[in-house]
This record gives structure tokens, sequence and C-alpha cells, in this order.
């Protein structure tokens, strides 16, 4: 069953970004070297926010459908990705991560084979994973 799932952004001036998502609103800026307030963190920042987010999430959803006592889950997500490009200083290259490395850290009753099938299945069933992992088409209309 397909999901179907919106927000909006509002450019608020300046490097402010507002940002609905259902009854919530999560600010996006940039730090003050560049040029932002710092009154959120930056749109790369969200990217591994939603990922760690994801990841968390679906471990709460596998464990209660395996019924894994976890009584802990954490996940530290950093990426590489090169500010030249993404300024217009550089052609060569991409703007998007080059890497994405996670360490996460599991605490449950199981073996560290089991942790690592666990995540393993996490990984899978992430859909935030699965975007960043596979070319999602991705359609602009400009009004």
């Amino acid at each position: 069953m397909l999901k179907t799932e919106k927000i909006q952004s509002i450019w608020q001036g300046g490097m402010r970004v507002d940002n609905l998502a259902g009854d919530h609103t999560l600010i996006i800026d940039q730090p003050a070297n560049m040029g932002g307030k710092d009154e959120g963190p930056n749109p790369v920042a969200f990217l591994l926010i939603a990922l760690g987010g994801c990841l968390s999430t679906m471990a709460a959803i596998v464990a209660m459908q395996e019924k894994i006592d976890l009584r802990g889950f954490s996940v530290e997500v950093e990426g590489d990705y090169d500010t030249d490009f993404l300024l217009g200083k550089t052609q060569d290259g991409r703007a998007g991560f080059t890497e994405i490395r996670e360490k996460v850290t599991i605490d449950a009753d199981l073996t560290e084979e089991e942790k690592q099938a666990f995540f393993e299945k996490v990984h899978t069933r992430c859909p935030v994973t699965d975007t960043i992992r596979n070319q999602t088409q991705i359609q602009y209309e400009v009004l």
C-alpha cells in the first residue's frame, strides 16, 4: 500500500526556511558564517536526522514485531559532502553526500550476530535508507 507524505517549505528571508509537516513546524537555517542566524540545523543535517530517526523508529517496530526486549537503541550518523561544489566554487564533483557512516548501539539480550541481523533488517526496511541508496524519481513543477 502506497502512502503519500507531504510537507511544505516556506523561505522566511535570509537563510531561514520554515517547514510544515502536519501539525509541526521545523526550522532550517544556516550558521552565521554561512549567512544564517543558526536558528535550526541546515538541510544536510536534517537529512542525517531523518536517517537516524527513521532507523531508530524502524528498530522499535522490528523489535516489537519480533518480540525483542529493546532496552536501548542509538545511532550516530555522519557524512561527507563538498561545500565548494554546492557554493558554486567548482563544477567538479557533486553536491550530495559522498559517504554516510552509521555507528549503532543496540541494548538488547542478543548476541553480536543477532544484533547484526537485527540491524540489517532495520536497515533494509528503513524508507529513508532506501531513498538514499536507490535513485528515487524526483518530479518538479515550477509555478
